[in-house]
């Protein structure tokens, strides 16, 4: 099996609703979004999936999110913009242009994730 890994980043803003604390103000991050594909062979070439297409293909879903207020993006669907429902909604559009979509991680600090899969554990 493989897992290929790329990273992206967008800048965006948020408040989170329906929370008590500095996180329920208007704040931004430099989100850093790393999406894994699943694999189990190899093309002739010996590449699972190029680099440049994966990047491409998350670099659009990420064009919808960049230097936007989170909670007006219309991709979002309304939802509250936390770090969890933010990666499912990347991983669900990413997963229309790459059906070998693994998860989706994404990061508001250095020290801060949350990651988006689907099936069992």
């Amino acid at each position: 099996m493989y897992d290929i890994k790329i990273k992206s980043n967008f800048s965006a803003a948020h408040n989170l609703k329906d929370y008590k604390g500095k996180c329920e103000r208007l704040h931004g991050h430099n989100w850093i979004v790393e999406a894994v594909f699943s694999y189990e062979a190899v093309d002739k070439s010996g590449l699972a999936i190029d680099f440049k297409d994966a990047k491409e293909a998350l670099g659009a879903v990420l064009e919808k999110l960049d230097h936007a207020y989170l909670n007006d993006v219309t991709a979002l669907g309304g939802i509250n913009p936390t770090s969890e429902n933010i990666a499912k909604s990347i991983y669900d559009d990413l997963k229309k242009k790459v059906k070998e979509l693994k998860s989706v991680s994404v990061w508001e600090n250095e020290n801060s994730c949350a990651t988006y899969s689907e099936g069992c554990c």
